[in-house]
């Protein structure tokens, strides 16, 4: 098998060619959304994944687009016009090697993404460590609620649209840019497909540590992307995040600050946290000045708001209708969702993982419930959370919470001894802070421990990046028949 033998889309093959789609790896969150896309787009697609189970499953079902459990070469027959391999597919999955040496033109999902959607578009790319999914979606509603109709594909449920991606008929197409890797062939980040004409950028910190063996990696990464911004583009970055900031000073392109904090083209004049809202002012050139109410809790979102208003008044968006939008936007599965309110009790459901979005998660639900009992229930779950390079910067990021549950990561004896977080160890250097903190080796422990502490008026923020075990509805279970 030859990864050199990759026929790149914007050379050899040509989308109005194309018939028949076949997605290994079709079950994950972005292939999903890219198969109901290309569905949608007037191709017929199937797919085969060994993890077959809802949500993607139904949803996947709903729309009658095939799935075939298990990787087999079978799973080509008759053979497709395109084969797309999702980058949780390895080199050595016995579908994929059948495509490449029967000759199928293959490719990843961010060339899919980009010949058949993006390049005909206006390709405005939302990157960053943090907030990207969230600033992604709230530009998409804002440019739907400026009646621009666009095209978009993020990373996650955006809850206004109850999909992830939209088609679009306008002349903007926004895209999540992920710095993940693209596919077993390619290792460089899925952003470099993209090519934006426009560019969001909220933070560059270290993260991914199972492909970036560094800081200075991962800047390397982001750079490469601001590189690809042409001449004409625009980038608007994040004043108050020094790496981002300081990568923006070699971009080609013109560049627009905004801050909380630092020296920037816009920034907050001032801002009042309240329960439920966040109101605030901004200042920019030309006399700009406009106040603002947002439902988002926290400084993040409201760094985040920034970014989108200032794109905004680059594409001569009107203050009012950025101002509806805000107040209209339901946000996105995951970030800062509530799940339920019980007996007083609100659970709300986030994503966060890395320690800086742990914190800023934790002070913003500080804000927005205001003097409620808050606990931090914390699944340390992805490559980098599970490893001990951020077992320091998890001591101080809980600070915010009056309760901090931790649960074992799941997987560990997949990480060499040396570089595994110790969950317990954390735990006992949160409580040398005289936090309340607690350890629990299983969900069934920290679940009981939970409904005998739990009484009226407590948030409990759950984190995790993946199931918990089933936490959550467990937890709503359990309070129900309380």
């Amino acid at each position: 098998m030859d990864p050199n033998k990759q026929l790149p889309l914007s050379e050899n093959l040509r989308p109005e060619k194309i018939r028949t789609i076949h997605l290994i790896g079709i079950c994950g969150t972005g292939m999903g959304s890219l198969a109901a896309m290309l569905q949608e787009a007037g191709y017929k697609v199937r797919g085969s994944d060994e993890n077959v189970y809802p949500p993607m499953s139904t949803f996947l079902a709903s729309r009658n687009i095939p799935v075939m459990e298990g990787y087999r070469p079978q799973n080509l027959e008759p053979p497709p016009d395109l084969v797309v391999v999702g980058n949780v597919v390895r080199r050595d999955n016995p579908e994929a090697a059948a495509a490449i040496k029967g000759g199928l033109a293959y490719c990843s999902m961010p060339q899919v993404l980009w010949s058949f959607f993006l390049n005909s578009r206006r390709s405005v790319v939302v990157a960053g460590t943090h907030g990207k999914t969230t600033t992604a979606a709230f530009l998409v509603w804002l440019f739907n609620e400026a009646q621009l109709d666009p095209g978009c594909l993020v990373g996650g449920l955006m809850v206004n649209f109850q999909q992830s991606y939209r088609l679009g008929q306008g002349p903007y197409f926004v895209v999540e840019g992920d710095e993940y890797d693209t596919a077993f062939f390619d290792k460089g980040p899925k952003f470099l497909h993209y090519r934006p004409r426009f560019c969001l950028l909220t933070s560059v910190e270290f993260d991914h540590a199972d492909i970036y063996p560094d800081l200075q990696a991962v800047e390397n990464a982001f750079q490469r992307l601001l590189d690809s911004i042409p001449a004409d583009g625009l980038l608007v970055v994040n004043a108050d995040d020094p790496v981002a900031s300081r990568l923006s000073l070699k971009a080609r392109c013109r560049v627009i600050t905004y801050g909380l904090n630092a020296p920037a083209h816009f920034w907050v004049e001032g801002v009042d946290y309240k329960v439920g809202q966040t109101l605030f002012r901004m200042q920019g050139p030309e006399e700009f000045k406009v106040e603002f109410t947002s439902p988002l809790p926290g400084a993040h979102n409201l760094s985040n708001t920034l970014a989108v208003v200032v794109m905004a008044r680059e594409l001569g968006i009107d203050p009012s209708t950025v101002q509806h939008a805000l107040s209209s936007f339901k946000g996105v599965r995951r970030r800062q969702e509530v799940l339920g309110e019980i007996g007083g009790i609100t659970i709300v459901d986030d994503f966060a993982h890395h320690p800086t979005a742990v914190q800023s998660t934790i002070q913003a639900l500080r804000h927005f419930y205001g003097g409620r009992r808050l606990w931090a229930i914390f699944e340390p779950r992805t490559n980098s959370s599970k490893r001990n390079i951020f077992h320091q910067r998890y001591v101080t990021a809980f600070d915010a919470a009056d309760l901090v549950l931790i649960k074992e990561p799941p997987g560990l004896e997949r990480i060499v001894p040396e570089e595994r977080l110790s969950a317990g160890q954390l735990v006992a250097d949160i409580r040398s802070r005289s936090l309340d903190a607690h350890y629990f080796p299983d969900v069934d422990t920290m679940l009981s421990f939970i409904l005998s502490r739990v009484r009226r008026e407590d948030v409990l923020l759950i984190m995790s990046n993946g199931s918990f075990d089933g936490l959550i509805d467990k937890l709503l279970e359990g309070l129900r028949n309380r």
